[in-house]
């Protein structure tokens, strides 16, 4: 019987990338529920697998009057953890699993004295030195550039394995329960997605880069896109056979 892979998406841009790669591989069928343009949630079955996706929104977009589905998505995954469905929350999508476990968020600070300030580009995330998850460790013994879009961190909650960090903030790779992990960043891009964020979220990156924030994301995605492309779809292929388990 072939699996369902529940997308939950929140904004045209930050779609399935190179995970609609990997869906295709294994057969699994995809159901994208957009649930900024009003699709309701899905009936959960067993076997099902919930991809959860970015967005702009956030977690003190709770409540906010433009984003209704917040919560109930968060009922919804907190359902599927109870459950013991296999979840894979991306950027936001990491925000509402670990906000779904009891934990939060709190602007990211930088520079002399702190302030709120996004972190935007590529930069590596590197294993955590309390990291429990072997097979996921090894693959990040040698740190790994990814894709950074995000002005919060997450805070915890207190069960959660931290699995791997960046050097601007900590919380960028984790687990919760068996079967549920959360990325701060992207490691699901692909070229023309990256300069379609460019293109939309010039305010954000420049809050975070400055005026040649544009220049500067253009020439890190040709120096990382590719020669991180490998690396990337085997920490996805990986992080599938975890959550099918």
């Amino acid at each position: 019987m072939m699996k369902r892979l529940l997308v939950l998406q929140h904004l045209e841009r930050e779609g399935l990338g190179l995970l609609s790669r990997i869906a295709q591989e294994r057969g699994l069928i995809v159901s994208i529920f957009r649930l900024d343009l009003g699709d309701s949630l899905p009936e959960l079955a067993k076997g099902d697998l919930v991809l959860i996706l970015g967005g702009p929104m956030g977690i003190r977009d709770i409540n906010h009057p433009s984003f209704p589905w917040l919560l109930d998505e968060i009922e919804f995954i907190k359902e599927a953890l109870n459950k013991q469905v296999g979840i894979i929350g991306i950027c936001l999508g990491a925000q509402l699993l670990a906000y779904a476990s009891g934990g939060y968020v709190e602007a990211l600070l930088g520079g002399t004295p702190p302030k709120p300030l996004p972190e935007v580009g590529w930069d590596t995330v590197s294993k955590s030195p309390g990291a429990k998850t072997d097979s996921l460790s090894s693959l990040l013994a040698v740190p790994l550039p990814v894709l950074h879009w995000h002005g919060d961190r997450i805070l915890l909650p207190s069960d959660a394995e931290l699995i791997a960090s960046s050097s601007r903030c900590k919380e960028q790779f984790f687990k919760i329960g068996s079967l549920a992990y959360g990325m701060q960043f992207h490691i699901e891009i692909e070229d023309e997605m990256v300069f379609k964020w460019i293109e939309e979220d010039s305010d954000f990156i420049r809050s975070g880069l400055g005026v040649d924030a544009r220049f500067v994301l253009e020439e890190q995605q040709k120096e990382f896109g590719d020669s991180t492309l490998q690396s990337r779809l085997m920490l996805l292929e990986k992080l599938f056979d975890l959550i099918s388990a």
